[in-house]
């Protein structure tokens, strides 16, 4: 039996040791990891992943985009899809910084609480790598998506990004403050906290007094939490008249995810597993 080799292909000085682990558990044999890696440099790695082995063996190779900057996943697995032709591809899975399973696992765990079809969603500190797809995706469900950063030119440009590459219409907003985060909830049925780790983006009376809100997730894992008054562990847990999500709540799901992601990238060789095709998947098993 040929061995399965997933070539990781990291943005960062190092590649992810979490992503490592996890490829692992996912079933690959061995795990070849690339820093630094570019656009520029992607040919001769994909044509060495295409051209070595034959039939039904090519499934038995895949490629994993990684690291911290979506915007450079994003063009990696472009240039990787160019390389591509007839049957000389192999699978290859996009997950920067685990925007795709994060933000996924998360919209799919706030979809099991019914339909988001025309409601307001507030991604708070919305303009990183999970905040970004979780607003796509959501937008995708037919929500009204709205993302929030303390600098106004930051978030226009990240929405601008959004919308231009995935047809969606993501608004953006300004919220340097307190009190204009609760402002900009007012009318929100869902609010999703998806800031730098260590920043409290609400207090508990923000979003509990809030008559409009009808589910609050809180994507930050390391203590204290986003979002004043959920705990990490709360699982769909109605607290005041709300369903809310911590981070570990929906965290398992993600891990769960990721790993039948590499799993089934050594089942064919032509599987793309970029945020919509993940996204699916997530729909499916959460």
């Amino acid at each position: 039996m040929m061995k399965k080799l997933l070539f990781q292909l990291d943005t960062d000085n190092q590649p992810s040791v979490f992503d490592t682990v996890v490829a692992y558990d996912g079933g690959a044999d061995h795990v070849i990891g690339y820093s630094h890696c570019v656009p520029d440099m992607i040919q001769s790695m994909v044509e060495g992943a295409i051209f070595t082995r034959s039939g039904p063996n090519k499934k038995f190779t895949a490629l994993f985009i990684g690291g911290s900057s979506v915007t450079v996943g994003d063009a990696i697995l472009d240039a990787v899809k160019r390389v591509f032709f007839d049957n000389f591809r192999v699978s290859v899975m996009l997950d920067c910084n685990g925007c795709n399973t994060t933000a996924a696992a998360a919209v799919a765990s706030i979809l099991k609480s019914g339909s988001v079809k025309g409601k307001k969603a507030v991604i708070l500190a919305g303009t990183g790598p999970v905040g970004g797809r979780a607003a796509v995706m959501l937008a995708k469900e037919g929500a009204r998506v709205a993302i929030t950063s303390r600098n106004l030119r930051r978030s226009e440009q990240t929405c601008q990004h959004l919308n231009d590459r995935y047809g969606v219409q993501i608004e953006p907003l300004e919220a340097d403050s307190r009190e204009q985060r609760i402002d900009q909830l007012k009318d929100a049925q869902i609010v999703m906290a998806t800031g730098a780790a260590g920043v409290r983006l609400l207090e508990t009376t923000d979003w509990q007094d809030n008559p409009s809100l009808e589910i609050v997730l809180d994507a930050n894992a390391v203590p204290p939490a986003g979002i004043a008054g959920i705990g990490m562990n709360d699982k769909g847990k109605q607290v005041a008249g709300k369903i809310v999500w911590g981070a570990l709540g929906f965290g398992p799901a993600k891990l769960a995810l990721q790993r039948q992601c590499i799993n089934s990238l050594f089942e064919q060789n032509d599987l793309v597993l970029d945020a919509d095709a993940i996204f699916t998947l997530a729909k499916t098993v959460i």
